[in-house]
């Protein structure tokens, strides 16, 4: 089923998940899609393996857990997931050099907390992972020192960047 983008959000400089300069990480893309899930895009390379062909599972749950977390910020981009809680459920293997959809949502609230899912989808759309996890809701401020602009915590566009996404 096509879902239409609605819109793009920011990645960092420096971020293993959404870092654009980081030269170890997944490079992630994440679109908000019209039904309040959130769709993360990347191609790990040969460099986050496990064995031979195989994307390790740490960073399986490393975008599950970023992507799910993130998905908060559908409804208030100033509020971001702290993980208290994630479960994880490893399906099928994961392969590498390949682009990989992984999506998040919540699925229940209160004013303090969070819970959401998730899945890693393959190429054919089939689920190879599977994530649920417990958030807390906090602002920036309350995490880390952050500053938007050494960062490079922005919106970067693309030629390519989709306006539909099959799920």
């Amino acid at each position: 089923m096509k879902h239409k983008v609605r819109k793009k959000h920011q990645n960092s400089k420096s971020c293993f998940v959404c870092g654009l300069k980081n030269e170890f990480g997944i490079h992630t893309e994440f679109y908000e899609l019209e039904n309040n899930e959130l769709v993360a895009i990347f191609t790990p390379g040969e460099n986050h393996q496990s064995y031979p062909g195989r994307l390790h599972g740490g960073i399986a749950s490393t975008i599950l857990d970023e992507t799910i977390g993130r998905a908060i910020m559908i409804e208030n981009e100033n509020i971001w997931g702290v993980t208290i809680e994630l479960n994880v459920k490893f399906k099928q293997p994961v392969p590498y050099d390949v682009e990989l959809r992984v999506v998040g949502r919540i699925t229940e609230q209160n004013k303090r907390f969070f819970f959401g899912s998730g899945e890693l989808l393959l190429p054919d759309g089939s689920v190879a992972v599977t994530a649920s996890g417990k958030y807390m809701k906090l602002a920036l401020d309350k995490i880390t020192d952050f500053d938007h602009e050494e960062q490079e915590w922005k919106v970067v566009s693309k030629e390519n960047d989709p306006t539909e996404i099959e799920l």
